[in-house]
């Protein structure tokens, strides 16, 4: 079954440096965008990380320092990266989780102000995980019977999970075949940032989803403890939750004065 995209759709994976996603640096990209008319453009970077890759990650997916030595960086990619996805939806295997957090990170990084208020998340492997509780590989023998052969190379990985996708849709008659449904399906619990320290409570308020005030409205708390903000901003919290922060801050200070 194919996509009914009312919009391009960029399926992506990224190689890094580790899974941190406030310190860690991505290795290599690999997009794969399509187009609602079918059409596909796919591009694929090596990322010039700035740092050594530990011996364990090069483990997992073959990507040494030398092979990244004379390759750019990302602040160098990030607008070519940053063009090819814009105005796009995501898809990807465990991207709400990891991927897109981690994108996020490095194009605040490199000064592009990325966000997803008008862009829809499909994480694939939760789809898979709520139908069946298995991994890409399995995935990919399960719904194509196809063997993942290079797996944990970006370009074979994004091609393996748009395909999975599709069979999906095939396979199962309760998904819709649309964007917004599937990441609406595909996601966990709502957060108002990727890596998932703010979220949003039953009535759409953000709380604070970690520490001494899990659970607590962000606006109390910002209110009767001011010292908390001055924390999170200077501790080692993603750029992009810092940014949400401050943002609801402001929206607390604007509405007092309004």
């Amino acid at each position: 079954m194919e996509l009914k995209l009312t919009k391009p759709i960029c399926f992506f994976d990224l190689e890094t440096t580790g899974v941190n996603v406030a310190n860690d640096k991505i290795v290599e990209i690999s997009i794969l965008k399509v187009f609602p008319n079918g059409n596909k453009e796919s591009k694929t970077w090596l990322v010039n990380p700035e740092r050594p890759i530990p011996a364990e990650t090069t483990a997992v997916h073959g990507i040494t320092d030398e092979k990244v030595a004379n390759e750019p960086t990302f602040k160098e990619l990030s607008s070519s990266i940053y063009e090819m996805i814009k105005g796009c939806d995501l898809g990807g295997f465990n991207s709400n989780r990891f991927d897109i957090p981690l994108l996020a990170e490095e194009l605040l990084r490199a000064d592009i102000d990325f966000d997803m208020k008008n862009s829809s998340a499909v994480d694939v492997q939760t789809i898979f995980h709520k139908m069946e509780q298995r991994t890409l590989v399995a995935a990919y023998k399960f719904y194509c019977d196809k063997d993942l052969t290079d797996a944990h190379s970006a370009a074979a990985d994004t091609e393996a999970t748009y395909e999975v996708l599709k069979a999906q849709l095939d396979k199962y008659p309760d998904l819709q075949n649309d964007t917004k449904w599937l990441a609406e399906f595909s996601s966990r619990k709502r957060f108002a940032d990727f890596a998932g320290f703010i979220a949003y409570n039953k009535d759409g308020a953000e709380t604070f989803s970690f520490g001494k005030h899990k659970g607590k409205l962000v606006e109390d708390v910002l209110e009767n403890e001011p010292g908390y903000f001055g924390w999170i901003q200077n501790a080692d919290f993603p750029l992009y939750t810092k940014k949400v922060l401050t943002a609801i801050k402001l929206r607390s200070l604007n509405n007092k004065l309004s």
